[in-house]
C-alpha cells in the first residue's frame, strides 16, 4: 500500500524491513494515511452526512491499525471428533474442587464452558467454608491462564530426575519446605520420601504465620493446633487485632458463624444478638462490624491482653495501657464474668506469651468445651517460625546439602527472605516445584514444574475428620479436541 509516496508494511514477510523496525519502536505511529487525506482543505470543508462522517472514521481507524502493523489473529473453531455427551457448545457446566494455596482453603464450584474453567463460586455444602470463598480463590482461576507459567522443567525430565536423585544419595542433610500441607496423600508420600532418605526433614512455614497460636497451645495443652472458634455459640465476642472477618485463618467459616449470632430475630420472645468488641490499632474489616472499637497502639496490643486479664482477676491492670482503653477494658470485664461458657477472646498476636494469656482468659471465662473446642481442629496454619530460623542457620553454616521448596516462595514472603535468599547459596543442591516462577525459583539450580489446582486431582483435611477432594474435569477435553 502507497500513499503520498510513504509506504506502509503489513505482513510477516516485511517484518526484517528496517524501516518497519524503527516504526514499530515508536509508542505513536505518525505516518497514517488517513492523516494526509483529512488533512486536505477541500476535504474539510465539505459538507458531508453521517454515512459519510462513519465512513472516513472506519477508515481511519482501520488504517491506524494497518499502519501500527497491528494483525488480528486467526482463530479456527475445530469440532470434536467425539463430543463429550455433558458438554453443549455455549453451555456452561460446573463441577466441584478446593482451592488450596498455603493455609488458605475454600471448598469450590468450577463453573467451565467447553472444559475450560472460566469462573470460581463457593460451594455451599462445604461444612468449613460454607459456600464463601476469597479474593484468592476468586482470582486464582487466572492463574491458569498465566502466560508466564512454567513451560517445562529446566532439563529433560530424565536427566533432571537421575541428577536430582544422584545427589541426594550422596546429601547428609535434606531439606523439604513448604507452605502448610492439607493434604493427606501428600503427606502420605512426604512420610514415604522421609522414610527413604533419613537424612531428610520437612519445614513448614507461613507466610502470614499463626505460629503464636500454636505454640501457645502445645505450652498450655500439649498440642500445636488451631482449634474450633465457635462464633455463632458466643454472647461476647472479643477480639484483640484478630481479622477473623477478614484474612485471619479460616475467615470463611468464621464469617458463617459471626452472622448467624448477629441475625435478630423478630419473632423471638426476648431477642439477642452477639456483642463484639474490637481492641485494635486500625480500621479492619471486624473492626468496622464491631458494635465497639477500643483503640490502641500497635506497641500496646500485649498491654491491652495482660489489662484484660487483671481486670477479669480483679488486680492492678498497670500502667503500660492508655487510660481510656483500660477504662473501656474494665467495663468490659465487668461485663463478662457472668457470661460463663459463653464469651470468645481471639487475638492476631504471633506472639507466644501474649497467646498463652489470651488461653488463661478463655479458660477463666469458660470458653473451652464451649466457644472453643478441639475435636475438629484446623489444620489450615501448621508454620512455626523457630524452624524456619533453625533452617535458616543451617543453611548459613553450609549443613544443607539438598532443599527441595514446594510450591512456596521463602525468598520473598518470609520476614527474613533476605538472608534465606543469600543462605540459599550455598545449598549445593536446590530444587524448586511450582507453577509459577517467583524469587526463589530464580536462586533454584533445578525447576520441576506442577500442575495448578484446577487441572490435578488431590484431597484437603482442612479440619480433623473433614475433607474435601480436589478435582480436574477439563484435561480430558482439551485433549480430545488435538
Amino acid at each position: 500500500m502507497k500513499n503520498n509516496n510513504k509506504e506502509v508494511w503489513i505482513g510477516h514477510n516485511d517484518m526484517n524491513n528496517p524501516e518497519l523496525q524503527e516504526q514499530a519502536k515508536q509508542e505513536f505511529v505518525n505516518n497514517i494515511p488517513v492523516v494526509d487525506s483529512m488533512a486536505d482543505e477541500k476535504v474539510m470543508e465539505s459538507s458531508a452526512n453521517r454515512r459519510d462522517f462513519l465512513k472516513y472514521l472506519g477508515f481511519g481507524l482501520g488504517a491506524a491499525t494497518v499502519a501500527a502493523s497491528c494483525e488480528i489473529p486467526v482463530k479456527r473453531a475445530i469440532p470434536y471428533v467425539v463430543k463429550p455427551d455433558d458438554i453443549v457448545p455455549g453451555v456452561a457446566s460446573y463441577y466441584a474442587s478446593s482451592f488450596v494455596r498455603g493455609g488458605d482453603f475454600s471448598s469450590v464450584l468450577v463453573k467451565t464452558r467447553e472444559g475450560r474453567p472460566i469462573k470460581i463460586e463457593g460451594n455451599s455444602l462445604s461444612p468449613v467454608s460454607h459456600g464463601g470463598t476469597s479474593a484468592r480463590a476468586q482470582a486464582s482461576v487466572l492463574d491458569l491462564y498465566n502466560t508466564n507459567r512454567i513451560k517445562g522443567p529446566s532439563q529433560a525430565w530424565a536427566d533432571l530426575d537421575k541428577e536430582i536423585m544422584g545427589a541426594l544419595a550422596s546429601a547428609n542433610n535434606i531439606r523439604l519446605v513448604g507452605n502448610t500441607n492439607m493434604s493427606p496423600s501428600a503427606k502420605k508420600a512426604m512420610d514415604e520420601f522421609l522414610a527413604a532418605y533419613p537424612a531428610a526433614k520437612a519445614v513448614t512455614y507461613d507466610a502470614v504465620s499463626a505460629s503464636g497460636i500454636l505454640e501457645a497451645n502445645e505450652a498450655s495443652f500439649g498440642m500445636a493446633t488451631i482449634p474450633s472458634y465457635h462464633f455463632d455459640k458466643a454472647d461476647f465476642i472479643i477480639s484483640f487485632g484478630a481479622d477473623f472477618l477478614g484474612t485471619w485463618i479460616s475467615s470463611e467459616e468464621f464469617q458463617y458463624g459471626y452472622v448467624k449470632n448477629r441475625k435478630v430475630d423478630p419473632k423471638a420472645e426476648n431477642p439477642t444478638m452477639s456483642h463484639h468488641t474490637q481492641v485494635e490499632s486500625y480500621m479492619s474489616l471486624t473492626g468496622s462490624n464491631a458494635d465497639n472499637r477500643i483503640m490502641v497502639r500497635p506497641s500496646e496490643q500485649g498491654a491491652a491482653i495482660k489489662a484484660f486479664y487483671n481486670a477479669l482477676k480483679g488486680s492492678s491492670m498497670g500502667s503500660e495501657l492508655n487510660e481510656k482503653a483500660r477504662t473501656a477494658l474494665k467495663k468490659l470485664a465487668a461485663k463478662v464474668k457472668s457470661a460463663n461458657g459463653k464469651v470468645l477472646v481471639v487475638s492476631g498476636s504471633n506472639n507466644v506469651a501474649e497467646q498463652v494469656v489470651v488461653n488463661a482468659i478463655n479458660e477463666m471465662l469458660g470458653s473451652y468445651g464451649n466457644t472453643i473446642t478441639f475435636d475438629r481442629a484446623s489444620n489450615q496454619r501448621q508454620g512455626i517460625d523457630k524452624n524456619m530460623l533453625d533452617l535458616i542457620a543451617e543453611m548459613k553454616s553450609g549443613k544443607v546439602d539438598a532443599m527441595i521448596v514446594m510450591d512456596a516462595n521463602p525468598a520473598y514472603d518470609l520476614p527474613e527472605a533476605k538472608v534465606f535468599a543469600e543462605a540459599m547459596a550455598k545449598v549445593k543442591t536446590s530444587v524448586f516445584m511450582s507453577h509459577v516462577p517467583n524469587e526463589t525459583a530464580e536462586l533454584c539450580k533445578h525447576i520441576a514444574p506442577t500442575p495448578h489446582y484446577l487441572e490435578a486431582w488431590g484431597d484437603v483435611e482442612p479440619k480433623r475428620g473433614m475433607f474435601s477432594i480436589i478435582n480436574q474435569q477439563f484435561l480430558h477435553y482439551l485433549t480430545q479436541d488435538k
